[in-house]
């Protein structure tokens, strides 16, 4: 596991944020709070809860383009975005913040490996940290969040299963896993693939196991 850093309130306007560092990776996660929901959460009384990310262009060693002077979200940008959005919302309780748009906003900083699970890892603590202060403040009456999330990459180098990759490690990895979990172990979302070969049922298992330790371990250190 490479040193988890967490810098929280990080930006002064947004109801929550925190800048989280995984090794070399930096994201900035923060939560904004609107009093008006999407049309299709009138009718079902609740509230709503979306995500957006971004990778800045002097995240990576070479210059990424804004995705804006294109004209289009990237298709990774796309997908990990839903991801953050699916896993917030399995453990959150739409129902608690009606009349409420929930809008987490991960921007990617510096990048090392792992941006989607730093991502969400910090994205679950600054959406507990704007809870919160709504609670404080009497906009809420209870702590939406049912149940802590983290998500953290896993693989398989050389046969071994490793947890954490950055880069270079994610750069030869065999099998290349990440994995979103709640504080009691219960899943929300697996994505695995074979990168080189193929994997049995008992390396997944083995992968698993690996990073629902380590998920266990952050949200014990940073809750």
């Amino acid at each position: 596991m490479r040193e988890i850093n967490i810098v929280k309130n990080f930006q002064m306007h947004p109801k929550g944020s925190v800048l989280i560092s995984l090794g070399q990776t930096k994201v900035i996660c923060s939560v904004t709070v609107e009093e008006r929901v999407p049309d299709f959460c009138l009718e079902k009384e609740q509230g709503w809860l979306t995500a957006e990310y971004s990778m800045l262009p002097s995240a990576t060693n070479t210059r990424n383009r804004r995705e804006v002077s294109k004209g289009k979200v990237s298709g990774r940008t796309a997908e990990i975005q839903r991801l953050i959005g699916r896993s917030l919302r399995s453990v959150v309780d739409l129902k608690a913040i009606k009349g409420m748009t929930i809008t987490v906003d991960c921007d990617v900083i510096q990048a090392d490996g792992g941006t989607r699970t730093a991502s969400i890892t910090g994205a679950g603590l600054a959406l507990d940290i704007a809870f919160n202060k709504l609670l404080a403040e009497g906009k809420i009456y209870s702590n939406p969040i049912k149940e802590h999330i983290a998500a953290i990459s896993v693989g398989i180098i050389d046969g071994q299963v490793v947890a954490d990759l950055d880069y270079s490690l994610d750069s030869r990895a065999d099998v290349d896993m990440n994995v979103v979990m709640t504080e009691s172990g219960n899943l929300i979302e697996v994505q695995g693939t074979a990168e080189g070969n193929t994997f049995s049922r008992s390396q997944l298992t083995k992968m698993l196991d690996q990073a629902e330790d380590a998920i266990k371990s952050i949200l014990t250190e940073i809750y």
